[in-house]
């Protein structure tokens, strides 16, 4: 399936809900060809702006990692780190563009690495211009062969691995957090290497990956009862902040809404995500939580203006303080943006 269907998510037109609220997109990608087979175009900074300054107070925003720009010319170890600069020179694209800024880069290098890690950080933070804040090594994997695993090479109990535990342990002791991106089964090996590694933020994307596919999809309500009690648990380990968002994955989350004759208003987003977002919110608290967008990937499904007026509508129970920390505040704190 086509990923860029312009035309079909056309048929969908949301104004803001709340124009006002300021917004800190926490999760968004860039790249410069086509990707995921071939099925969705280049999303630059022009694509992007055109998005975050469509509808709703976007800010700031923060990149993550999807293997853009590598530098082949590097060894490979330092290859990523042509992420960095590639998205730096993004972000003064914008910048100059005066539209929200990219305000900070989350890019990747293997943990496995252990503390020699510290090369490839060191070479990242000088490329990125002041505003690289992180790594993420995607760690996604599952024993069933109806789930891809992520784009990382994981393997089993990855997290695990002395190796890894003393990279993500170097992010920390340099200043920088780590994005984990996983599947819910793992969630517990998450807990564990964030209580190994408790100098070290963790921003756990996505609502923790609960999967609705495969054997997960076959027995739906086990899995999302299997899901809540590992995320109490990973809610157990202070320095873990979660991403409230990714709900636009088709192909991890099952909503049937890509199969759709019209994409999904905001309403119908909220009526299928509410109770588990908000279970979310609940379990970490507003102060451990902020809403991303994950665009492009989202777009398969969702539209910008009614990714973000499902959140608000999903949020409005909140304080206002609460609130500015789902939407800004959390994402603010966490990636030390400025």
């Amino acid at each position: 399936m086509q990923l860029d269907r312009f035309d079909w998510l056309g048929q969908r037109r949301e104004e803001a809900l709340d124009p006002e609220r300021r917004i800190v997109d926490a999760h968004h990608h860039l790249w410069d060809e086509r990707q995921w087979g071939g099925r969705m175009g280049p999303y630059l900074a022009p694509e992007l702006l055109e998005d975050m300054t469509g509808s709703h107070n976007v800010v700031k925003s923060v990149f993550v990692d999807c293997r853009s720009g590598y530098d082949s010319e590097r060894e490979p170890h330092m290859q990523p780190v042509g992420e960095t600069v590639f998205v730096a020179g993004q972000a003064d694209a914008a910048d100059a563009a005066g539209g929200p800024t990219i305000a900070g880069i989350v890019s990747h290098a293997d943990m496995l690495l252990g503390d020699a890690v510290a090369e490839v950080l060191a070479a990242h933070d000088a490329a990125g211009g002041g505003r690289f804040r992180g790594i993420r090594h995607a760690t996604g994997w599952d024993a069933s062969d109806e789930i891809h695993d992520s784009h990382h090479g994981p393997f089993e109990h990855m997290m695990g691995a002395p190796e890894f535990r003393a990279g993500v342990r170097k992010l920390g002791e340099m200043g920088f957090s780590f994005d984990a991106w996983l599947f819910h089964p793992q969630l517990p090996e998450l807990a564990a290497l964030a209580s190994a590694v408790p100098e070290t933020t963790i921003v756990l994307n996505h609502l923790g990956g609960p999967l609705a596919i495969g054997p997960y999809g076959r027995a739906r309500e086990q899995a999302r009862t299997d899901w809540r009690a590992s995320m109490r648990v990973a809610a157990t380990c202070p320095n873990v902040v979660l991403k409230v968002g990714g709900i636009g994955m088709d192909m991890y989350y099952a909503t049937g809404w890509a199969a759709a004759e019209v994409p999904p208003g905001s309403e119908e987003v909220a009526a299928c995500w509410g109770d588990d977002v908000r279970f979310c919110i609940d379990t970490f608290g507003p102060d451990r939580c902020m809403f991303e967008s994950n665009f492009p990937v989202d777009r398969q499904t969702l539209t910008y203006p009614v990714l973000w007026n499902a959140l608000q509508i999903m949020a409005a129970g909140y304080t206002d303080a609460e609130q500015d920390a789902l939407f800004s505040g959390t994402a603010t704190r966490a990636y030390r943006l400025t």
